[in-house]
């Protein structure tokens, strides 16, 4: 019996002297961001709340960037890249999940679930108007980031890629959200035109 308590005691006090760290900077919440095999919703809206929290949050010391920093402009150099990736991964997992919510074609037999794809085509739609505000936030940024281009950050080079995509024009989401916009548009007019003759 002494024994048990003994170890009970001592399992305690283990237990008690672990903490949890916080959470507290840019670097920390975009760590914990993860890219799955198989994207669910709800992993989805997991990674958009800790990218949301990662926009929001302070920075963290340059000692504990994702880059090696060496000055004062290279800090700069960091910060707008760092902001710029954020919202453009932001775009893309809010396009992913419109496109979770997206309906592509109209076809008649789903007339009888016409008002649940109404629904779903308004949180797609939604979903895509967000992408669209994340990539003005990313184009700020970008034109921000771009004005250091001459800095080299060779731990963050996939950031400085995409920096060069955008002001390069190669890479424009604006573009690419308009037309599932559009396209929606058109299935939603489908939609709200079909009755119990056209099925």
């Amino acid at each position: 019996m002494k024994r048990r308590a003994l170890l009970f005691v001592c399992a305690l006090v283990a237990i008690s002297s672990l903490s949890a760290q916080r959470v507290l900077y840019k670097e920390q919440f975009y760590r914990l961001y993860r890219q799955n095999l198989y994207a669910y919703p709800e992993r989805i809206t997991e990674n958009i709340y800790w990218l949301e929290h990662a926009l929001s949050a302070d920075f963290a010391n340059p000692l504990f960037a994702l880059a090696r920093i060496e000055d004062e402009r290279h800090w700069e150099r960091y910060r707008h890249l760092f902001m710029m990736h954020v919202n453009l991964t932001m775009v893309e997992l809010y396009l992913q999940l419109g496109s979770k919510y997206n309906k592509f074609t109209a076809f008649f037999f789903n007339y009888p679930w016409r008002r649940q794809n109404l629904e779903s085509l308004e949180i797609a739609e939604a979903n895509f108007r967000n992408a669209l505000y994340y990539w003005d936030q990313a184009l700020e940024w970008s034109a921000r980031a771009w004005e250091l281009r001459r800095l080299h950050l060779p731990q963050v080079q996939f950031w400085a890629d995409q920096n060069h995509r955008i002001e390069t024009g190669r890479l424009d989401y604006e573009a690419i959200i308009t037309r599932h916009l559009q396209r929606l548009d058109e299935v939603r007019s489908v939609f709200l035109a079909m009755d119990e003759s056209t099925y």
